[in-house]
């Protein structure tokens, strides 16, 4: 049984940075794709960052190039995610995903594990 535990989330100004931390428990990170996704009120939940197993390749959604970068540590079983620059949009509650079976990266549905989810509430 995959467990995933994010933390880091809290309230920041916007121009601020938060990083998120999601431990994984019983699962070898180093076999796949590790994902951060977000949800804010009223919209779906959208992708934000994956990094393969091997941390080669890394992918990001549009809205977040540049401002965020996602890392992981294989030996901690750990995938981070380093968000600077932050917006008022990006207030959202940030998911940590695993075991990505099929489709696109971004897409919620080809994810089989997930975390409780941490607040992140940027103010203007």
């Amino acid at each position: 049984q995959v467990q995933l535990v994010e933390s880091g989330g809290g309230s920041v100004q916007a121009g601020g940075s938060l990083r998120l931390s999601c431990a994984a428990s019983e699962y070898t990170l180093s076999r796949g794709f590790m994902g951060w996704f977000r949800q804010a009120p009223g919209k779906e939940r959208e992708g934000v960052a994956a990094i393969h197993g091997g941390a080669l390749m890394r992918y990001y959604a549009d809205s977040v190039k540049g401002r965020f970068t996602i890392a992981r540590d294989n030996a901690k079983n750990t995938v981070y995610l380093q968000m600077n620059s932050l917006k008022p949009e990006d207030t959202a509650v940030y998911y940590c995903a695993a075991d990505f079976t099929s489709g696109a990266w971004s897409s919620a549905g080809g994810w089989g594990y997930w975390g409780q989810g941490t607040q992140v509430t940027v103010s203007s």
